[in-house]
């Protein structure tokens, strides 16, 4: 059995590049874009309105849902963003040797006149 930790000899590391850029900006983007979200929310709250109460009730719960429904938008795409730069980072990370499969006609492949149909 083979080290699963036996790297590929001779494969050279890609150096980092915007993925890295994207995974350090992730957490300020996360914490700005909601506090900018929810501001709207806030000065709703904060202005005095000289309707009925039931028009400023409408009034603040319509911008709480469009601000909850952009905040999800939001986090969503920071995930998605995210695990896309993720993934890029693993897949410029070093080669690792699999673990070895033995072929039963390694040394004299089949012609195609004598393999199946199911193959």
């Amino acid at each position: 059995m083979v080290d699963p930790f036996t790297k590929l000899p001779g494969h050279t590391k890609t150096p980092a590049g915007l993925e890295r850029k994207i995974l350090r900006l992730i957490p300020k983007v996360f914490l700005i874009g909601t506090v900018l979200i929810f501001i709207p929310s806030a000065i709703a709250r904060l202005w005095s309105m000289d309707d009925a109460p039931w028009m400023v009730s409408k009034f603040i719960t319509t911008i709480d849902i469009y601000a909850l429904g952009l905040m999800v938008v939001l986090w969503t795409a920071l995930f998605t963003t995210g695990v896309g730069a993720v993934t890029v980072m693993i897949m410029k990370g070093p080669a690792y040797v699999a673990d070895p499969y033995p072929l039963s006609d390694a040394d004299k492949p089949r012609s195609e006149k004598q393999q199946s149909p199911d193959d």
